[in-house]
């Protein structure tokens, strides 16, 4: 499942330069069929980011210590609870996080924004591909929540135990809501 989320996430990048691009010269041209592509490559953009987030809190759940975030953060006998925050109780899961947040804003206007105007749907939208590609290329290349250790480590080191507190569970991904939104 790990590697199907960092596929995932890979795939992700490369719909944001999609919807970045296209909808932009579409709305430059004037094409309309080019700036329509926008909607569908940010729902399915979404989808795949979801999945990556996904797969990453199915690691943390199954106590997968092949992957070294899990590892840094987790440890077998956690409540589920906490190895389910544990995905963002982290710099790569929080970046994780974020970028789904933002996916899913970008989403928003893509299904509820048929009321605007298409070049500015097309505009908003290349617009929030284009912070989502600065996202995924972060997370790719500097923040890797997929990495894998070889060999696997028995146990994990266990999450900050500051962050096991049900308040601090709860408090990133409503700030990240606040951020992005």
């Amino acid at each position: 499942m790990v590697e199907t989320g960092h596929f995932a996430l890979v795939l992700a990048f490369a719909l944001s330069l999609v919807q970045m691009l296209v909808p932009l010269y579409g709305a430059r041209v004037g094409n309309q069929k080019m700036m329509a592509v926008g909607g569908p490559v940010t729902v399915t953009g979404f989808a795949l980011t979801a999945l990556s987030f996904a797969a990453l809190a199915s690691a943390y759940a199954g106590s997968d210590f092949s992957v070294a975030s899990v590892w840094e953060n987790s440890h077998s006998l956690q409540p589920l609870i906490y190895k389910i925050t544990g995905t963002w109780g982290n710099h790569e899961g929080s970046m994780l996080l974020w970028v789904l947040i933002l996916t899913f804003f970008g989403t928003l206007v893509a299904v509820f924004g048929s009321n605007l105007p298409a070049t500015l749907r097309a505009n908003v939208l290349a617009v929030q591909g284009a912070i989502g590609c600065a996202f995924f290329l972060f997370i790719l290349a500097t923040s890797n929540p997929f990495i894998r250790l070889n060999p696997a480590p028995i146990e994990g080191r266990d999450l900050n135990p500051i962050l096991q507190d049900l308040g601090l569970a709860i408090h990133p991904p409503l700030l990240y809501l606040g951020y992005v939104g």
